[in-house]
């Protein structure tokens, strides 16, 4: 009987080993344990949230499992590493649904869950932290529109919004820069960088509005099963609809450790881009365009600067 071929491994992952050593005597040896039971797990479940039949190379996955793990009490190898694989793909899937409710909410449970199964078996966690596991979502689903169906591109929007809420949340900051660090320097010369959590969006749709309706329904229907009379009932059970387009420019970021979304007129995202890009001071302002005056660009910098968005630039 021809064997089957082994499919290539999920992006960025090396193929698993064709065996799994029975002792383990060398770091090669714990290595190659290490990559099978990343496989055995990264693999989708079954439709049934079952673990998968197969192995990948055709052989029963039961058996498979056998030459690995040892049966424990009442349950068999097969068992054992179902058990760890839910737990890995729920758990991960929980994740994503506390990440992405503006997603959720504009998909809907069922296309939703679709979505973050492809995603996660298409690009599988790389990270130690579950705080980058949404990192790869937009461009997903700018690559693979199918799984929004007709919001495809809106919710690509939704998904750079939310993973840019994140960043803002938990990122880098490095030392601000204050007047005195940069009085007195030609602004020919000058550059200024961006605080790492600070993520210049620009949208097609207002979906910053957008999400913070689908998480003040949701605190409303947290509050519906105390309430009451049913107007919190009623409300918290209404669908947030989808905006009309209008295009948005938006810088989410953190102040005082809290999460902010701060609307950009045109020219002021065009200067905070220009300078993120690591063009200098005179050369981002010239990119706001000639209709800009210095009344406003004193104005923007004087805000940008209170909310601690400058710092110096680095090597990297």
């Amino acid at each position: 009987m021809k064997r089957r071929r082994v499919p290539a491994p999920p992006a960025g992952l090396r193929p698993p080993p064709r065996r799994v050593p029975a002792a383990l005597r060398t770091d090669a040896d714990l290595r190659a344990l290490q990559r099978w039971m990343l496989h055995a797990l990264v693999r989708p479940l079954t439709p049934s949230d079952g673990l998968q039949p197969r192995w990948l190379d055709g052989r029963p996955m039961a058996e498979v499992a056998a030459e690995v793990i040892r049966p424990g009490g009442r349950i068999s190898p097969f068992e054992r590493l179902q058990i760890y694989s839910r737990s890995y793909w729920f758990r991960l899937i929980d994740c994503v649904h506390e990440d992405a409710p503006g997603l959720r909410a504009l998909l809907g449970e069922r296309r939703f869950d679709a979505l973050v199964r492809a995603y996660l078996a298409a690009q599988p966690s790389r990270s130690f932290t579950l705080r980058n596991l949404c990192a790869r979502l937009p461009a997903f689903l700018r690559a693979h529109p199918r799984w929004a169906g007709r919001h495809a591109a809106f919710a690509a929007a939704v998904a750079d919004f939310e993973w840019a809420q994140t960043v803002a949340f938990d990122g880098e900051a490095r030392p601000v820069l204050g007047a005195a660090d940069i009085a007195g320097a030609a602004p020919t010369r000058l550059r200024l960088r961006l605080q790492p959590y600070v993520t210049l969006l620009t949208a097609a749709w207002p979906v910053d509005d957008y999400v913070l309706a689908v998480k003040q329904r949701d605190a409303l229907r947290s509050a519906a099963s105390h309430a009451v009379d049913g107007v919190a009932s009623r409300a918290a059970a209404r669908r947030v609809a989808r905006p009309r387009r209008q295009r948005v420019y938006v810088a989410v970021h953190r102040l005082d450790n809290r999460l902010y979304y701060k609307r950009l007129e045109p020219a002021a995202c065009r200067i905070l881009s220009a300078l993120a890009a690591g063009r200098t001071l005179a050369a981002a302002v010239a990119a706001g365009g000639p209709r800009v005056r210095p009344a406003q660009v004193q104005a923007w910098f004087a805000a940008w600067m209170g909310f601690g968005w400058f710092c110096a630039r680095g090597k990297n």
